[in-house]
């Protein structure tokens, strides 16, 4: 092992257990889903003794529930650098677009595979609180859109409404064919699509 690998183990090493366990649950869950990743394979990944685990997280459900509401709180970040680099609100609502393709392209390394939140909601059954949390970020994401969208349009509110569904489905398609198909190229092809629509919503105003 080079000295580099042995000095980046042994700073995980020093990282709490909860960070450890849910930099491995993450990993793992988005790579080979939530049903397929056992309890054991985290904690041997993570290094920490079980015991470790439930003092943190009661069950295999709340660890899940931590990595998706983890998951939605990353999402919030890079959405919000991204604004930060926006003029107007029409800008804005393509940074929402943005952080969809900069989550795409951080996971190009290690296997692209969609919507990690959606991938997980998938697996969960009904009623699962996890499912709750997924369905709250998708409608964060929307609502997101349609206030942009209602910066820029303020004398059309009902219009606003309508086209913030429409991008938000515009979104989850390309996230959707993006994720099966392993690159960002859809995302890139739906900004380009919302910016279309954009302009076309203001033209004349």
């Amino acid at each position: 092992m080079s000295e580099m690998g042995t000095g980046s183990a042994a700073v995980g090493r020093r990282r709490p257990a909860r960070e450890r366990l849910l930099v491995t649950a993450a990993r793992r869950f988005y790579a080979d889903g939530v049903t397929a990743t056992g309890i054991d394979t985290i904690v041997a990944e993570a290094g920490v003794a079980k015991t470790s685990l439930y003092n943190n997280f009661h069950s295999k459900a709340e660890l899940v529930r931590a990595y998706l509401d983890a998951r939605h709180e990353e999402w919030l970040a890079t959405y919000r650098t991204r604004l930060e680099e926006t003029v107007g609100p029409r800008e804005a609502v393509l940074a929402v677009f943005d952080t969809y393709a900069d989550h795409a392209e951080a996971a190009q390394a290690t296997g692209f595979r969609g919507c990690g939140l959606l991938n997980a909601a998938a697996e969960l059954p009904v009623g699962d609180i996890g499912r709750d949390v997924v369905r709250r970020h998708k409608e964060t994401v929307e609502e997101l859109i349609g206030c942009h969208l209602g910066q820029l349009l303020p004398s059309r509110p009902g219009e606003a409404g309508v086209l913030a569904e429409h991008l938000s489905f515009l979104l989850e398609g390309a996230m959707a064919r993006a994720g099966l198909e392993g690159d960002g190229s859809r995302l890139a092809r739906a900004r380009t699509l919302a910016a279309a629509l954009l302009d076309e919503a203001t033209a004349g105003s």
